[in-house]
């Protein structure tokens, strides 16, 4: 037998009071433990400390990194707990920083996203410059089906490879994949749609053609203007931050 301290179980179903024994010692009788059943209230303390202690131990979703794909397309990222990157846009396409965003400034900043794509400056961007843009600059505007690896928004890896987005569910609605879960338009991929003529290649007029098709359609008071403030959510954005009443 070993001589480890070895507690046995009390016999309940005796009217004697239960005796405590630990070999190789001799049995004591405890008068502090009777066969009694526990009270109501008694019963539901320790049920309402067992629900609170498993509330407490309940881990939190945590804080991941965000995206937000500008009208143009030019990916906007933000790391795990800051506030969603449109605002980033809109400041760095509200030239004037008055708070409103004009069409031209609009037009301005598809142009301005447009020369970045365009890498060999010939006013076109083409299909090696677009596929550049769909597996480099925004690999996140290609549906989960075409991406290759998985992660949150704006997780990069240390030596400069791209992990590609999961698509938010939006509140009270389905999944959305791709593009239009970044975007404030239901576009599925905001620089390929712009050719126009469906000829594999995308002039700055049919860049800027766009703009205007994407202006029209934001701007839903026909003031001529956007604020921030009345911009759509993103999907993405709705996941984040909960639905905003207007």
């Amino acid at each position: 037998m070993n001589a480890a301290v070895s507690p046995e179980v009390a016999d309940f179903g005796s009217q004697s009071p239960p005796r405590l024994c630990h070999y190789p010692f001799s049995c004591v009788e405890s008068p502090s433990l009777h066969h009694r059943p526990p009270s109501v209230s008694a019963l539901a303390l320790i049920l309402g400390l067992g629900v609170f202690s498993l509330a407490a131990a309940a881990p939190k979703e945590a804080a991941r990194p965000t995206l937000f794909l500008s009208p143009a397309g030019k990916p906007f990222h933000a790391d795990a707990g800051k506030p969603y990157p449109v605002s980033v846009w809109f400041a760095e396409a509200d030239a004037n920083h008055d708070g409103k965003l004009t069409r031209e400034e609009f037009r301005d900043d598809f142009a301005k996203f447009f020369n970045e794509l365009d890498i060999d400056h010939n006013g076109i961007i083409d299909g090696v410059e677009l596929q550049r843009y769909e597996q480099q600059v925004a690999p996140e505007v290609l549906p989960r089906l075409a991406q290759v690896q998985g992660g949150f928004p704006g997780e990069r890896g240390g030596s400069g490879d791209r992990r590609l987005a999961e698509p938010p569910r939006a509140k009270g609605g389905g999944e959305y994949d791709g593009a239009p879960a970044y975007s404030l338009l239901n576009v599925s991929e905001p620089v390929a749609s712009a050719d126009a003529d469906f000829d594999g290649k995308i002039t700055l007029k049919e860049f800027l053609a766009t703009a205007d098709r994407r202006f029209d359609q934001l701007d839903k008071d026909k003031d001529g203007y956007l604020t921030l403030p009345t911009l759509p959510q993103t999907p993405e954005q709705i996941t984040v931050e909960g639905k905003k009443r207007r």
